[in-house]
């Protein structure tokens, strides 16, 4: 996969090859903060963790990946959800206060667009459409359907997204507005993605954006709109079998936990014992689908595995 290639063979690398190895023991708290993206997962980790009898205290929050970022270079937390790659200036703050970690890609994610499902119009757009209606200039120019197409209603646009601390708004930014981080900032913006969710649903004229699994658990009351791959001038609908086929682009993306080293090699934090049932259980990849995002393929994870030092003595070996 191209996508897979271009994460996996410059972004999942060891920043330290210290020694871990996954033990039984009980920890006493195993603090995860970060993306909302990935939270569905961790989330179910978690439960089944406890469900197999670990007696694990797992407290996740849910604070955007930049958020999480910040918790986690601060030594507050073990593990961090991460919906896009650790940012230089993440690093240098790591770096800085003695933080080491791993990067582990747990999953793909389809980024989808959202509408209500009573939009007949924009059931397909190109990502020049999204960046007419996303990108900073639109601020408080492009307020309605018909300035986006002409054939489109004369209605204003209600727009609803991500925040600023969140890994999904700098993806989006990125792919469509060319820039991570650059948005027009007049759109209701939220780290809780159910906020999201109900506001596009409470609106025939909304559009918002975030990650599968919140589409897939809602898809009742909103409907999702396909996007033009301009390789193959096709449009293609966020689903798992075209992030499996690498055509849903460029909004299928890669998804991370970063994880703590010292946590790991700490024999009595649990974090390791953990850390390794949730990397089992992704490469299974039954509760992957169940939570709504999709496994990893096996080339993807092969690759992943041989950025990591191959004389380091870690989980992976």
């Amino acid at each position: 996969m191209v996508k897979f290639a271009k994460f996996f063979g410059t972004v999942a690398t060891v920043v330290a090859a210290s020694a871990v190895t996954a033990t039984s023991a009980v920890a006493q708290n195993i603090a995860i903060d970060g993306s909302s993206t990935v939270f569905p997962i961790t989330e179910a980790m978690a439960e089944e963790y406890a469900l197999a009898g670990n007696p694990a205290f797992i407290t996740i929050g849910v604070s955007g990946t930049g958020g999480g970022f910040k918790k986690f270079c601060a030594g507050e937390t073990a593990i961090s959800n991460a919906s896009r790659p650790i940012k230089d200036t993440e690093k240098e703050l790591c770096a800085a206060n003695g933080i080491e970690y791993i990067a582990v890609p747990v999953a793909y994610d389809a980024l989808t667009v959202v509408i209500h499902p009573e939009n007949d119009w924009a059931t397909e757009m190109t990502v020049a459409q999204l960046n007419t209606m996303w990108d900073a200039p639109a601020e408080g120019t492009i307020t309605r359907w018909n300035q986006v197409d002409p054939s489109w209603p004369d209605e204003e646009i209600g727009l609803f997204g991500p925040g600023t601390d969140s890994g999904t708004f700098d993806y989006f930014t990125d792919e469509v507005n060319g820039d991570g981080g650059v948005s027009r900032a007049d759109y209701t913006a939220s780290e809780d993605d159910n906020i999201l969710v109900r506001g596009v649903a409470g609106d025939k004229y909304a559009i918002g954006y975030f990650g599968l699994a919140y589409f897939a658990e809602n898809s009742d009351i909103l409907q999702s709109v396909s996007i033009l791959n301009e390789e193959l001038g096709e449009y293609v609908e966020p689903t798992v079998e075209n992030v499996e086929a690498d055509i849903y682009q460029p909004l299928g993306r890669p998804i991370f936990i970063y994880v703590n080293a010292a946590a790991l090699t700490d024999a009595d934090s649990g974090v390791a014992d953990f850390v390794q049932f949730y990397i089992e259980q992704a490469d299974a990849g039954e509760l992957i689908l169940d939570v709504g995002y999709v496994p990893l393929p096996d080339e993807a994870t092969d690759a992943t595995l041989e950025a990591y030092d191959a004389e380091a003595n870690t989980i992976f070996n």
